[in-house]
């Protein structure tokens, strides 16, 4: 089974930036998931192989266990800005993304990658300063180099990513904490949230060092 489809409906760019902004503050991931009361928060065991922080829209992609294959068909879809969020149904011994992969999204401007899956050519991808998530490690490839066979893929419909619904369109932000998905139709009122608790835990770094105790810090701000 192919199946591509080719529209993105992309969240406002304004609050994609928004989230972008995110990045610059202390444990962003942290925020967004404490602003979502804890959902949509990816498991602990994708984590950063080649580290960065990005945000950006769900590109997202399914593969299907026990016959994973490349998943180049995303680039006919990627845009600058986008994430590239592969459900490789948590396969650890298949590589389905390398160092070329790595390299067309870079031409792209994709931003990021997850892969719930393993993943190859971190020297390459290292090398390309390209941020990626993902189980694990592995030389071995999909079978696509040798069969020339790049299906069953499906591009742009709902997924499981770190045992987390993703819809494509979904606002990605990943740190080297971890990884959270903003459902793109809460994104605008998740932000606001999210900036205002930046601020706060910002006026709390402030009073811890002007020697508030304890008790000061609770009074004014409710937690800690």
């Amino acid at each position: 089974m192919r199946r591509i489809v080719e529209k993105l409906e992309r969240p406002d760019a304004s609050i994609v930036a928004g989230f972008v902004e995110l990045l610059s503050r202390y444990s962003p991931s942290c925020i967004v998931s404490d602003m979502m009361e804890r959902a949509r928060t990816l498991r602990s065991n994708i984590r950063p192989v080649v580290a960065g922080r990005f945000a950006g829209p769900a590109l997202t992609v399914r593969l299907y266990p026990g016959d994973l294959v490349d998943c180049i068909e995303a680039l006919r879809v990627a845009q600058a800005g986008d994430v590239i969020v592969v459900d490789a149904a948590g396969e650890t011994e298949t590589s389905i993304w390398g160092g070329l992969m790595t390299g067309l999204c870079k031409k792209r401007g994709v931003v990021g990658a997850v892969v719930d899956g393993a993943i190859r050519d971190i020297d390459e991808i290292r090398d390309l300063e390209f941020p990626i998530y993902s189980r694990a490690v592995v030389p071995r490839s999909t079978h696509s180099i040798h069969s020339g066979r790049f299906e069953p893929i499906e591009v742009n419909v709902s997924i499981t990513c770190g045992a987390t619904v993703i819809q494509p369109g979904d606002i990605i932000l990943a740190d080297e904490i971890g990884i959270v998905a903003v459902p793109k139709t809460e994104a605008a009122q998740i932000l606001e949230a999210s900036r205002k608790e930046a601020e706060q835990e910002e006026a709390t770094r402030r009073r811890i060092a002007e020697d508030k105790t304890i008790e000061e810090l609770l009074a004014e701000f409710g937690r800690i």
